[in-house]
């Protein structure tokens, strides 16, 4: 490779390196049927060196949800790929591993922990459970994809 070539490369990769990026935070079905966690960083090439976008994602709805103090859900799977935003409150989410996350106003993540294909919903195998933490209710905004 020419030295000017490779110059370039060098360049480039450099600019590739340096473009911002998204963390999403996934919950999602993993190939034995158990809810786990994983993050993905989703480019932000578009739009200007002021405001960074990313590739423009497909969503077909949103839903509003507010939880009361104390709300807690009991194990589930997520019906349809979602966005979730957590708008006010604290949101902690609890895999069936014993492990969780908490998520505070302003934190998101994309729940697609759905049931795999010809499974029989087992709550001791699949899916996750939600409760509301802290002194303020929970509301969450779902973007349903």
């Amino acid at each position: 490779m020419p030295a000017s070539a490779l110059i370039c490369s060098l360049i480039l990769a450099t600019e590739i390196a340096a473009l911002p990026t998204f963390t999403q935070v996934i919950l999602y079905t993993d190939v034995d049927g158990r809810a786990r966690f994983r993050e993905e960083l989703i480019p932000l090439e578009g739009g200007s060196p002021q405001t960074r976008l990313s590739e423009l994602m497909p969503a077909h709805g949103m839903q509003l949800r507010q939880s009361p103090l104390g709300f807690r859900s009991d194990v589930h799977v997520t019906g349809q790929p979602q966005w979730l935003f957590i708008l006010s409150g604290v949101m902690e989410i609890g895999l069936l591993d014993g492990s969780s996350r908490i998520f505070k106003a302003g934190k998101h993540f994309y729940s697609a922990d759905t049931l795999p294909e010809g499974a029989t919903f087992d709550p001791s195998v699949h899916g996750h459970w939600s409760r509301q933490l802290g002194d303020e209710p929970l509301v969450t905004l779902f973007v349903k994809s």
